[in-house]
């Protein structure tokens, strides 16, 4: 029991350096119908992300294939935010469930990897990967 809670005690101050993100789902915006805004975020291994219900009949929900290393798969209910913890690095693909064949999708680097199209899962549905090119597209042109 005490080598427990000094090991906890060790891993507290790391916890105080994981920031939280946050990601509006929206009906729409500049780049279209149908975006996560940001669509590509870049963040650290145990840093948090916050899906916010900024427009209704929303969720946000890992893409299979798209969850690097021992990644666990998370789907949030529509209409309700959901804040998640990511801490394998590589590339995490997230969607909207009812809008995913419309392309309502996004890219998540986690750590210092950025994506490529060798990241995306094959099964994509024609939208969701011609959104997902146009992300990459964005990121590398620093956009």
């Amino acid at each position: 029991m005490l080598i427990r809670a000094a090991v906890l005690s060790c891993l507290l101050p790391l916890a105080a350096y994981a920031e939280t993100h946050e990601v509006r789902m929206l009906n729409r915006n500049d780049s279209g119908p149908m975006p996560f805004e940001p669509d590509y975020l870049v963040i650290q291994p145990g840093d948090r992300v916050k899906f916010i219900a900024a427009s209704p009949g929303h969720n946000a929900a890992t893409i299979a294939g798209m969850i690097p290393g021992d990644g666990e798969k998370f789907v949030g209910k529509i209409d309700e935010e959901i804040e998640v913890t990511l801490s394998d690095e590589g590339i995490w693909g997230i969607k909207c469930s009812p809008h995913y064949t419309m392309g309502m999708v996004m890219l998540i680097q986690v750590g210092n990897t950025p994506a490529t199209e060798a990241d995306l899962a094959e099964d994509l549905p024609p939208a969701a990967r011609k959104r997902m090119l146009e992300i990459l597209a964005r990121s590398a042109a620093g956009d």
